[in-house]
């Protein structure tokens, strides 16, 4: 494997990511390390998150340009979608389950026999979870999880990581619930990393990097909502 001169090797637990504005648009700003609590914070806060799917080969990181992000403010769910949170057939729990949701979320995806979120990357984020700034919504149709989707919390920013859905809707009935959350606790922002379709149709956006590092920059300056979050919520 191949790296163009632009990325940062990480050949130390001492050595730094990049500060990612003039790095790579479409490929890995970094490669090595671990994926240890501190070197995840590290990488949050400068716009970067780790996407691999071998736990044997190097740690990659990335921030792409554009970025996709939801903003909280414009999101509004689907005339079809409202139907179906007020029929009430799901209810919604914060961080009541996260190491089920991780769990499901990699499970492989249909037609596919691969997943990034690897037994490292779930330990990780198990790790953030206990230091209160990971967190999980989930979906219950009755005793059962049928949905849910994981991230990280940061200032006033929410750095979504993945979701699932093991029954219709499930999935975007917990996206949203969790942007109501949000946008009652003054958050600014849920950082979606990279578009795809999915995510387009539920609102998601394309924004400049630059921009977004610079918000990151602002962000600093907001205290980060601890968890563990609300036990049950509710949908207004």
């Amino acid at each position: 494997m191949t790296f163009s001169a632009a990325v940062t090797v990480l050949t130390s637990p001492n050595t730094r990511l990049p500060d990612p504005w003039n790095s790579p648009a479409d490929g890995p700003v970094a490669v090595g390390g671990d994926l240890s609590s501190n070197r995840l914070i590290e990488a949050y806060e400068k716009g970067i998150f780790p996407w691999f799917s071998d736990d044997d080969g190097p740690v990659l990181w990335w921030s792409p340009d554009p970025r996709a992000i939801l903003p909280l403010e414009d999101f509004k769910p689907s005339k079809s979608l409202r139907k179906v949170i007020r029929k009430g057939h799901f209810h919604l729990t914060f961080d009541q389950a996260f190491s089920e949701v991780v769990s499901a979320c990699a499970e492989p995806r249909p037609n596919s026999t691969e997943t990034w979120i690897t037994p490292n990357m779930q330990r990780a984020y198990m790790a953030l979870h206990e230091l209160e700034l990971a967190h999980s919504i989930e979906c219950w149709r009755g005793e059962e999880l049928v949905g849910g989707l994981y991230g990280i919390s940061l200032g006033s920013m929410f750095f979504g990581e993945s979701m699932f859905s093991k029954v219709s809707n499930a999935s975007k009935v917990a996206l949203a619930g969790l942007v109501d959350h949000l946008s009652r606790w003054s958050f600014t922002l849920l950082d979606c990393q990279i578009m795809n379709q999915h995510l387009r149709s539920l609102g998601a956006i394309d924004m400049p990097r630059n921009q977004f590092l610079s918000l990151l920059l602002e962000n600093r300056r907001h205290t980060t909502r601890m968890g563990p979050w609300e036990q049950s919520i509710e949908h207004n």
